[in-house]
């Protein structure tokens, strides 16, 4: 930790606008290749709250720009947003992203002051299929598959998060995959056999089955955005899981947008700043349990 930071908490007000300073560096490397971060880092005194990004694009697309509209608006609040490159399918399958999620997790732990961040703070956003690595991550913090990439100088951080904000989420990819098999939808089925190559694999990385399998895992307290037209992520699968994530114990809040579609957070309109303010006003509730003043 920086000095005087492990007495000096983040504070956050989500109806706050500030500037805001974008950052681009590296935060680990495989081999020879570069894996990128961008930082949004607000301007003035802090120390903030921290946000880990997770993009979509069915384990196989996008990059750390995809949820660039969200990011802003959130930065523009008073939180550090990080949002992170990661390794993609086919090359890389299960459990790869999961991998590297939980290893940024704990870079923004360990480097949250750099950014006058506070480390105690870190949450994540995941959408799409991020929302489901950043799930997974967040049940198994410490999983030793999921944990295996060291991050030096710092071993004693995990990768649990103070809260998940999950935007449409594939929560079921198994059950994901059998809807893209049952409406045509080519390239999702083959975009899901790309990443978790059989459907063993499906179920055992699979927050909903894990629920039902009854597994000890740890229960972030989350959010889940979900447009009911979207027709990329069906509405039983986040109905299902907040359901299984309730009946075991945990905290979980479900918003649904009337005919919104998939991705639409990131549409700038009404219902993107609608959803963008009740995930504001669910991280400062976040913060509130944790002990941060907001």
């Amino acid at each position: 930790m920086g000095p005087g930071l492990e007495n000096d908490m983040a504070t956050y007000n989500p109806s706050r606008q500030v500037e805001i300073d974008i950052i681009d560096q590296e935060y680990r490397h495989d081999g020879q290749q570069p894996w990128p971060v961008r930082v949004y880092q607000p301007q003035g005194d802090g120390p903030f709250p921290a946000l880990l990004d997770v993009h979509g694009g069915a384990w196989n697309r996008g990059d750390l720009t995809s949820d660039e509209v969200m990011n802003r608006a959130l930065a523009a609040s008073g939180i550090v947003v990080a949002a992170v490159d990661f390794r993609l399918a086919p090359q890389h399958p299960y459990p790869a992203q999961v991998q590297d999620v939980n290893y940024a997790i704990r870079w923004l732990k360990a480097h949250a002051t750099e950014f006058n961040a506070d480390p105690l703070t870190v949450g994540g956003m995941g959408s799409s299929s991020g929302g489901h690595t950043l799930m997974l991550s967040a049940m198994r913090p410490k999983d030793s598959r999921y944990a295996s990439l060291e991050l030096a100088g710092a071993p004693e951080i995990d990768a649990t998060v103070a809260y998940t904000v999950c935007c449409w989420p594939v929560l079921d990819p198994y059950a994901r995959y059998l809807y893209a098999q049952e409406s045509n939808n080519e390239r999702l089925a083959a975009s899901s056999e790309a990443y978790f190559l059989d459907q063993d694999t499906m179920k055992e990385g699979n927050p909903q089955q894990i629920l039902e399998r009854g597994e000890k895992v740890r229960l972030p307290t989350t959010l889940i955005v979900q447009g009911t037209r979207d027709d990329n992520v069906p509405l039983s699968i986040p109905q299902r899981f907040e359901t299984a994530f309730r009946t075991a114990g945990g905290d979980i809040q479900v918003e649904y947008f009337m005919d919104m579609v998939h991705g639409f957070g990131n549409m700038p309109g009404p219902e993107s700043d609608r959803a963008i303010g009740m995930i504001k006003a669910f991280i400062s509730r976040c913060l509130a349990l944790t002990g941060a003043p907001a």
